[in-house]
């Protein structure tokens, strides 16, 4: 019995720094990736989500390939998180009452949320974004979209510019 105890603790040890190292699956699509920077999206003092980006060999360019990913520490739904990225779009100028087909577009990528989900979007310039919820593939979104979409973080003009900063590494 004392074997196959040390056996199963052995393996389940194995598997639990097996799973401290998995590499997510979007690094696929994102060969060498390495973090850039990380901050927390905060409203009212209440944490929203935890977002991270990464880029090859974690320097980011903005004409090259990226990912961002957002874990959430709350409940939100769906076409909430929708709604409120149309609208940081628009706030940015981009054409979002051009494009009415964005809504639904986004609500493929967008599901709903609980605490601890990770959403991350792999954005590829002139391909578009692929999207994944946890290591899942949920969908995609065109070029024009994955960069306006993107921009909500990443812009100069983001609502949230301290984000901005944690994100591209530049805060102290």
């Amino acid at each position: 019995m004392d074997t196959l105890r040390k056996i199963l603790v052995s393996l389940l040890l194995s598997l639990s720094a097996a799973s401290l190292h998995a590499t997510p699956t979007f690094t696929q699509l994102l060969p060498g990736a390495q973090q850039v920077g990380q901050g927390m999206f905060k409203r009212f003092g209440w944490s929203i989500y935890e977002a991270r980006l990464y880029a090859a060999a974690g320097r980011f360019e903005a004409n090259k390939s990226f990912a961002l990913s957002l874990t959430y520490e709350r409940t939100i739904a769906g076409d909430r998180l929708v709604q409120s990225s149309l609208d940081e779009m628009r706030k940015l100028g981009k054409p979002v009452d051009q494009h009415p087909e964005w809504a639904a577009e986004l609500s493929r990528v967008l599901p709903s949320v609980s605490k601890g989900v990770t959403l991350t979007g792999v954005y590829r310039p002139g391909e578009g974004a692929v999207f994944y919820e946890q290591d899942k593939e949920i969908g995609q979104i065109n070029d024009v979209l994955a960069r306006a979409f993107f921009a909500i973080w990443l812009d100069p003009r983001t609502s949230e510019p301290s984000l901005r900063q944690s994100l591209l590494g530049l805060s102290q």
